[in-house]
């Protein structure tokens, strides 16, 4: 077949077009493609705060873990990587948060004292934070692409949460329900008797911290485990952060139908079948020398947008034609 000069040197043209200007088309294909991740991940959130825990005195962090009061969070992620190195993490999650001191085992020991409290929680929990991740190992990587490749992180950030406290109220006729601790002004919140003890916001500031680690499984998918813990300003996710206050001033700042609840919800010991009367009012309810702070153990996966895959594709596209 006779192939047309004119054409013939149209092509050739566009081919070294292609070449001359293939440095700076390649590195704009690698800027656009592969920077950005996409991603979702489930798994428990453990509390860490006044109510629960195990033998002895309260100390925090997971030595006060009670594993029955896991709970499951999930969420979704959007990643910017400027280089391999840095990341920029945007996330939200859902899940809830639970305590309760009746899960504690007693042994007679400092624990008894918040066992015998009696009191419960839970809260749905909303989250939103920015974070940067560092991927220090990319460093020392030997070969391009992220197929087969293990990359360790730590990730750092600052977030808010969303949570509304309720605790267990039992009725004249045994009925239990869940109720709204925060109206209650269970530790005399907004009362003129404790002027220091100020209304909390529902809405919080917290900061995200911890490491994990990916797994490619392509150039474009990952699987990866991440614990990330997170710093908070508040003792009260779980409404318990003093001493308990005089129940006679529920009936001043409360309707009588609060009043009623108020009183149950601020002191439970009362309810126990081995109950001991004990002078209580002005005793010490929580820590507040302790803010709560919750932590989750994620799984994580993800893609990357146009990642490994579309730049191969491209790459094929750019190759000139053959004439015979």
């Amino acid at each position: 077949m006779r192939t047309r000069v004119p054409t013939v040197r149209k092509v050739v043209l566009i081919c070294l077009s292609i070449i001359f200007f293939q440095p700076i088309f390649s590195q704009s294909i690698s800027t656009a493609n592969g920077k950005i991740e996409i991603g979702a991940g489930v798994g428990p959130v453990f509390f860490l705060g006044d109510l629960g825990g195990t033998a002895g005195l309260g100390r925090g962090f997971i030595k006060d873990l009670n594993l029955p009061t896991t709970r499951m969070i999930k969420g979704l992620y959007l990643n910017i990587y400027p280089a391999e190195w840095i990341g920029f993490r945007f996330a939200a999650n859902l899940g809830e948060l639970n305590g309760a001191d009746s899960l504690i085992k007693p042994h007679n020991g400092e624990e008894m004292y918040r066992k015998n409290r009696n009191l419960d929680f839970r809260t749905n929990l909303s989250e939103a934070y920015a974070a940067i991740e560092l991927y220090p190992t990319v460093l020392f990587e030997k070969f391009d692409g992220l197929l087969n490749k293990i990359r360790p992180y730590a990730v750092f950030g600052v977030g808010m949460f969303h949570f509304n406290p309720q605790g267990t109220y039992t009725d004249p006729y045994g009925k239990t329900t869940w109720v709204d601790l925060k109206p209650l002004r269970l530790e005399g919140q907004g009362m003129a008797e404790y002027p220091n003890r100020k209304p909390y916001s529902l809405t919080q500031l917290e900061i995200p911290m911890g490491f994990g680690a990916k797994f490619y499984i392509s150039e474009s998918m990952y699987l990866g485990v991440e614990v990330l813990h997170r710093k908070t300003f508040t003792d009260y996710i779980d409404d318990v952060s003093t001493n308990y206050i005089d129940p006679a001033l529920f009936d001043v700042y409360l309707t009588p139908a609060q009043a009623i609840i108020a009183k149950q919800m601020e002191y439970k010991e009362n309810l126990l079948k081995n109950y001991v009367p004990r002078t209580w009012i002005g005793q010490q309810r929580g820590d507040p020398r302790k803010n709560d702070a919750f932590f989750s153990t994620i799984i994580r996966f993800g893609w990357r947008i146009n990642g490994g895959y579309a730049s191969q594709k491209v790459k094929r596209q750019m190759k000139c034609p053959h004439f015979f």
